[in-house]
């Protein structure tokens, strides 16, 4: 009779029990993780499919973490922009209640909410998310506007708005006050009034009108352009000379002078007197008055609006304008182009003739993309800008000469232009930034659906059955115990307890 190996057995046993220990190891691996191999070459054929599910997952994710930052941009801009509007209704409050006030008082509060307006206003336009700001176009790394300081102060060499403003001032209203204008009586019955020169500056003449029977009327007419009245007849109670005058930003202002028997007369009023000659006289007096507190209330608010034009619509490629030949800039015929070096430039953000919008765009998925960009430049943004630091410039105290009339000239202006912005609104603004939250949003859907469908696919190719692996794992625990204790036999074997 033949015994058999006894140590062969064993090894044979003890190499199964290795196998079955690689086994439990595995389906605890799987019962921890959920998924059916730790390596695509243990999927077997279904590795090409995992490897494709995984890779549009991962595409997915990127697109979302995009989506998420590029949202929380644009709420802060759109924040930063509501602010905005909000500002308008402030600084329009303040300059209806400033000409609500008899005295140069409430100009000064208007000006006071100006300037801290213009204070928000900066702030909000050098917003950052992170480290990149939000309206400075493509240059995400700088601020987009210059400091409420330099913007109005100037900076050293560099010339603010308030000084763009007091050199147009003086180079709007001459020497004398009166416009630009030379008030001078030709004839003993005649009054003319004539430009000093042919430059941008000062009172335009545009027309003469008058209803005084048997009296004449001329002009405009020559370089520079003038006009006249002759008083061939003395003139009745109430009868009117009307003149309009053109302003320095675009506007105009009709100017009548009232015929009266008073003496002294009223404001625009001017007294008839015993004969032409002296009526002459009379309306010539009136009329210097006229244009003098006319040049002090709209021309001056005319020729701070028209500089803030200037200032406010430069930037690096486009220098600001201003008065040449001084100081002092009474005789001014021209403009000159400013510099960087002597003018400060109140954008500092990138630009360029493309569209805002598209100084920042996103890949929000595969076959979108949106454009969310900004500039404190764009025209809504800029008109903004512009009135809330002409109103802070605009100095106006209760000692300032017709003050009040200077106050409302101004508020008008700033109101008008506050209200009816020609081409953009900061409204328009938003609506732009809207429609891109909206197909970020639609997009934010769409990957929800495909992860969820995409991530059910996966599983089912390599994930597992928490309840199938626990009983392969009861069922090879069992096997492993039998073993291990048929192991345990056999190296207890010896050739005396196998005879017996």
């Amino acid at each position: 009779m033949s015994v058999s190996s006894i140590g062969a057995q064993s090894a044979l046993i003890m190499q199964q029990l290795v196998q079955m220990r690689a086994q439990f190891d595995d389906l605890q691996r799987q019962l921890s993780t959920g998924q059916k191999s730790a390596t695509y070459a243990g999927l077997g054929t279904d590795r090409g499919v995992t490897v494709s599910l995984n890779a549009q997952l991962s595409a997915i994710t990127a697109y979302d973490q995009t989506n998420t930052n590029v949202m929380a941009r644009i709420n802060l801009m759109n924040t930063a922009l509501g602010s905005m509007i909000d500002l308008t209704s402030t600084v329009k409050s303040a300059m209806v209640q400033a000409n609500g006030v008899s005295n140069g008082s409430g100009a000064q509060i208007a000006q006071q909410t100006g300037q801290s307006s213009l204070d928000q206003l900066i702030a909000l336009l050098n917003s950052q998310a992170g480290d990149r700001y939000l309206f400075s176009g493509r240059a995400t790394n700088q601020p987009a506007v210059e400091t409420l300081d330099h913007i109005l102060n100037g900076d050293g060499a560099r010339a603010g708005l308030k000084q763009l403003i007091a050199e147009r001032n003086q180079a709007d209203l001459g020497a004398d006050g009166l416009g630009r204008l030379v008030i001078s009586a030709p004839t003993a019955t005649s009054v003319s009034m004539a430009e000093d020169s042919v430059s941008p500056f000062g009172f335009k003449l545009g027309s003469i009108t008058t209803n005084i029977a048997g009296a004449t009327v001329s002009g405009p007419t020559g370089s520079p352009a003038s006009m006249g009245i002759d008083f061939s007849a003395v003139p009745n109670q109430g009868d009117t000379v009307v003149m309009r005058l053109n302003l320095p930003d675009g506007t105009s202002e009709n100017l009548t002078l009232t015929a009266t028997t008073d003496s002294p007369p009223s404001a625009n009023e001017f007294t008839i007197g015993p004969d032409a000659a002296t009526t002459a006289s009379n309306f010539q007096t009136a009329l210097t008055t006229a244009i003098g507190t006319l040049g002090s209330t709209s021309l001056t608010a005319a020729s701070a609006v028209a500089a803030s034009n200037d200032f406010f619509n430069a930037d690096a490629n486009n220098p600001p304008q201003r008065v040449a030949g001084g100081p002092p800039f009474y005789t001014a015929t021209g403009m000159t182009p400013g510099t960087s070096a002597d003018t400060v430039i109140w954008y500092t953000g990138e630009t360029g003739t493309d569209p805002a919008r598209s100084t920042a765009t996103a890949q929000i998925d595969q076959s979108l993309s949106v454009s969310y960009g900004a500039r404190a430049n764009e025209v809504a943004i800029r008109n903004l800008m512009q009135n809330v630091a002409t109103l802070a410039a605009v100095d106006i105290t209760p000692t300032t000469p017709n003050g009040v009339g200077l106050s409302a000239a101004l508020d008008q202006r700033l109101t008008t232009n506050l209200s009816q912005p020609s081409v953009q609104s900061i409204a328009n603004i938003e609506s732009d930034l809207a429609t891109a939250q909206t197909s970020i949003k639609a997009a934010q859907g769409r990957h929800a659906q495909a992860t969820s469908t995409l991530s059910d696919f996966l599983q089912q190719i390599d994930g597992v059955s928490n309840e199938d692996v626990g009983a392969k794992l009861l069922t090879l625990q069992t096997r492993m115990q039998a073993s291990m204790q048929l192991t345990s036999m056999l190296y207890q074997t010896s050739l005396v307890n196998y005879i017996k």
